[in-house]
């Protein structure tokens, strides 16, 4: 269950201070900063002012005002440091289909069919046709469903009629559809003027093989999890698809319904097609195990929220050190690389060396012990000099005598 805002929530480039958007004091309850949104919200919602970009720039700073406001937390930031407490890049982001063209659509749809996150508007024809109370509403008595198809950007209306004993008990809606069409579970609020207003919008989820969406009334807090809250951070961080994971988790505005009549929706939220859906309403007196496990449930991730949060610092600290210390690892290993390199090529400089030429200056240069038989005496005890009267063997005449024979 959640109050996921109908309207686009990304930052306007000039930002005013979002009581002075939404024309409230600093001290305005929730009620009152929500009844004056829905107003600016209709009042510049795309549907209405297609030709007039200034509206549309308008609606969302109201939105993303809005966003702020109705966010404990993000209030309290904001409140005590400005825009700068707050992580803009945590904030959701929607889009209107109705003001898309068909290239755009198609574009929208396959990134949602590729897993990623896009929160859309509803209607601002479906948003007053409720205010002006002239939307047709079916009964959905407790303990009961009622199963149906409903039009992209339009939506099926519900009065869940509940008595003084099950209010007291708590009341859960579901809407689950097998064929995983993309829908809202939307929940209206008695207006002054006879109309309802929305106060509450949970977004279909896929869970296992379908898609689902539920309100849990039960008198405790119960959470949401939203999948697009840190989108942007998660997609250039991987570590914090882990770490943001549990930052999705947000509180529901409303715990608890009165006796009396209470208006529900089913919004199709399909690109193209018509979103097929079974809604149901339960009194929690029949699932009294399951409230008790949902509240110690509610509790257990809420605390390990936090602990992941602290976790967070110290893993990042240990990620930054290993890092420094697996750079240094590399620069060590080189440098001894580089080090018995050096202590090779001055070990090979002690080995003896042939002559070698220097082309270069014409020298020849020679090895100690090369060719020292050449200068050293004979084995005749000559010293080794070439003498005149000393004939060689090349020098023998092997022709015989000269003499004529007598």
């Amino acid at each position: 269950m959640g109050s996921k805002k109908a309207e686009s929530t990304s930052a306007p480039v000039i930002r005013r201070d979002p009581y002075e958007v939404l024309s409230v004091s600093r001290d305005s309850t929730d009620q009152e900063i929500k009844t004056a949104y829905r107003k600016l919200a209709l009042k510049y919602h795309p549907d209405k002012n297609a030709s007039n970009p200034e509206a549309s720039e308008l609606f969302k700073e109201v939105a993303y005002s809005y966003s702020i406001l109705s966010d404990p937390e993000k209030r309290r930031q904001y409140d005590s440091a400005g825009f700068e407490a707050l992580d803009v890049e945590s904030m959701d982001m929607e889009i209107d289909l109705s003001n898309l063209g068909t290239v755009n659509t198609v574009f929208a749809a396959l990134f949602s069919k590729l897993g990623v996150p896009i929160k859309t508007t509803i209607s601002a024809n479906v948003l007053e046709e409720a205010l002006s109370g002239t939307v047709t509403v079916r009964p959905l008595p407790i303990g009961t469903s009622v199963s149906g198809k409903v039009d992209k950007q339009s939506a099926h209306f519900f009065g869940v009629t509940i008595n003084e004993q099950q209010a007291e008990l708590g009341i859960v809606v579901r809407v689950t559809s097998s064929a995983q069409s993309k829908f809202k579970l939307l929940y209206f609020e008695q207006d002054a003027n006879g109309g309802y207003g929305l106060a509450l919008q949970e977004d279909s989820e896929k869970t296992g093989k379908m898609t689902s969406a539920g309100m849990y009334f039960l008198h405790f807090q119960v959470y949401r999890m939203d999948s697009t809250v840190n989108a942007l951070a998660i997609a250039k961080d991987p570590d914090a698809a882990f770490f943001k994971k549990l930052e999705g988790l947000q509180p529901c505005e409303i715990s608890e319904l009165k006796a009396g009549t209470h208006i529900f929706a089913v919004y199709g939220d399909n690109f193209f097609k018509t979103a097929s859906y079974t809604i149901e309403a339960l009194c929690a007196k029949s699932y009294e195990d399951s409230t008790q496990k949902l509240k110690e449930i509610e509790v257990q991730i809420l605390r390990k929220r936090n602990e992941l949060r602290q976790f967070e610092t110290e893993y990042r600290k240990a990620l930054a050190r290993f890092q420094e210390v697996t750079n240094k690892y590399s620069q060590e290993k080189q440098s001894v690389d580089e080090l018995l390199k050096q202590r090779d090529n001055t070990h090979a400089s002690f080995t003896v060396m042939r002559t070698v030429s220097n082309l270069s200056n014409g020298s020849t240069s020679k090895v100690p012990g090369e060719d020292s038989k050449a200068e050293s005496p004979g084995e005749d005890g000559s010293d080794g000099k070439d003498k005149s009267g000393k004939k060689k063997w090349f020098n023998l005449n092997l022709k015989g005598s000269d003499k004529k024979l007598g």
